[in-house]
């Protein structure tokens, strides 16, 4: 953070009443770790909670999670860069979402082998090693992708607060944030997360609307438009001829911000195995896709009257937004506008998006440590495996805030995000959407597709800069994805498993 920005977050609003709302918050997320910690009983509770989850609870807690503070600050440097165009992110997130629920593509099929993990279903359909390959690069690709969640949270939280990030600053935020929500995670499980998530759901909805309801009134909506078209132009309006999007671009949020988010992703996947039936997965997805669209539009929104807001400055102020600095627009701004006792609210309800997400993740990760890697290696009682889980989501958190201190990269938020999410996810794309409709596909062909996963690490701009080459992680996420649709198909036909050729026979 520059010298001058951090003179200017020191305006904010925030005050003791507001912070009175935070610690309530936390307090009250750590006791309910307490208090269903004698629930949990069995790895199955642990992990998806009995498979109880019903309808309404379902939506809500699918909704909160997706929310998280780190869905807010990428889609807010999004909006921020590229204006209005960058709607186009929720606006294809939520009709796939849609698509979804009403087909129950990939998602219901998946709850009906009444599996705990993705892996666990590879290994189902196709066999061990597979499952344990899946395991593994699920992991790689997951545990990668939320390394930046607590530095950016954190980064939230020191803008609209006020607090300098500079020295030991942001690093104390992280471990405050990161206790939390590891005591809660650690103590109930998904029982907890499920609970939390609930009323986290209900203070972020709250907390988003209020704060566009105060940048509309304080802007002005005349004001927006027209700040953005004279300063932007027409790209700022249609990603078709946006310099930060077009046609491939738009495909590709199709596939991750779309498909992948909703269907493919394990931690919303873990939602989909949790409900009751796969009736309720399908109900739960079409209620959450108006969900999966806000959670990239309002965010995207609050970027643009963060730019608008801070384009109606000085010269100097706006020249203080560099590409480094960007992520800091947003609470820099909701904490300069939302008047006293309403920030707090805001404020409270980006900690829920930040810590409902953070407990499905470290859940989801080490689940599938212990449960499909471990479990599938060395035979395991189920409280050992609760211990183990319990454990390895210490280590995780450990890691996340060693890689937020340290890692260094030029990419954008999302796309280092997508990069990372790919190494996952364009593998499982292939192996799930083949796997559960095909009865041809084979072992053989699911190991080589998730392997082929691994392309797309080269689209980490350190590795790029050691490399000596530059990719847009578009054209690299869209050329994973065909590589391994292609070895899934290939090697499926070329190496058949041995119970489809007895089945042709």
């Amino acid at each position: 953070m520059s010298r001058y920005l951090s003179q200017l977050s020191q305006n904010t609003n925030f005050s003791a009443i507001d912070w009175g709302l935070i610690i309530l918050y936390l307090v009250f997320s750590f006791f309910v770790g307490l208090l269903v910690r004698k629930h949990v009983r069995s790895i199955g509770e642990f992990i998806v909670a009995g498979r109880n989850i019903k309808k309404y609870l379902g939506i809500a807690t699918l909704a909160g999670s997706e929310m998280g503070l780190i869905t807010v600050m990428y889609n807010a440097e999004q909006g921020y860069s590229s204006g209005f165009a960058a709607l186009h992110i929720g606006i294809i997130a939520g009709v796939v979402s849609l698509i979804i629920g009403a087909t129950g593509f990939i998602v219901a099929p998946l709850r009906e082998y009444g599996v705990l993990t993705i892996p666990e279903f590879y290994e189902k359909r196709f066999d061990k090693k597979t499952r344990v390959l899946g395991g593994i690069m699920l992991v790689l690709g997951g545990v990668l992708n939320m390394g930046l969640f607590l530095k950016v949270g954190s980064m939230f939280i020191a803008g609209i607060t006020g607090i300098d990030p500079k020295g030991s600053g942001l690093t104390i935020i992280m471990s405050i944030l990161l206790f939390f929500v590891l005591a809660y995670t650690i103590l109930g499980g998904m029982i907890s997360v499920i609970i939390t998530d609930y009323v986290q759901f209900i203070i972020m909805s709250l907390g988003a609307l209020m704060a566009m309801g105060f940048s509309i009134h304080h802007l002005g909506w005349s004001n927006i438009f027209t700040t953005v078209k004279t300063t932007m132009g027409e790209k700022a309006f249609n990603p078709v001829i946006s310099p930060d999007f077009g046609i491939d671009y738009i495909i590709w949020m199709v596939i991750t911000a779309g498909l992948v988010s909703c269907a493919i992703w394990p931690t919303a996947v873990s939602r989909a195995l949790s409900a009751k039936s796969k009736e309720v997965v399908k109900k739960q997805f079409m209620w959450s896709s108006l969900g999966f669209a806000v959670r990239f539009i309002i965010p995207a929104f609050l970027g643009i009257a963060a730019y608008v807001y801070f384009q109606n400055q000085s010269a100097e102020i706006v020249k203080t937004f560099t590409r480094s600095d960007r992520l800091y627009a947003v609470p820099v701004f909701l904490g300069t506008v939302l008047p006293i006792g309403i920030v707090g609210l805001m404020t409270a309800g980006m900690l829920a998006a930040f810590m409902s997400t953070h407990d499905t993740y470290l859940l989801t990760w080490s689940s599938v440590i212990t449960h499909d890697i471990l479990g599938s290696l060395v035979k395991l009682t189920e409280t050992k495996k609760i211990k183990i889980t319990r454990i390895i989501i210490l280590i995780l958190g450990a890691y996340i805030l060693f890689w937020g201190l340290f890692y260094e990269g030029s990419e954008k938020i999302w796309d280092y995000m997508a990069i990372t999410g790919a190494i996952y996810f364009t593998g499982a794309i292939s192996v799930l959407a083949v796997g559960l409709y095909f009865k041809w596909a084979s072992s053989a062909g699911a190991f080589a597709a998730l392997l082929g996963g691994l392309i797309a690490v080269l689209g980490l701009s350190p590795i790029q800069k050691v490399l000596g080459f530059k990719i847009e992680p578009t054209h690299l996420g869209l050329t994973t994805v065909s590589i391994s649709f292609a070895t899934m198909i290939l090697f499926s036909l070329m190496i058949p498993d041995k119970r489809a050729k007895k089945e042709e026979t």
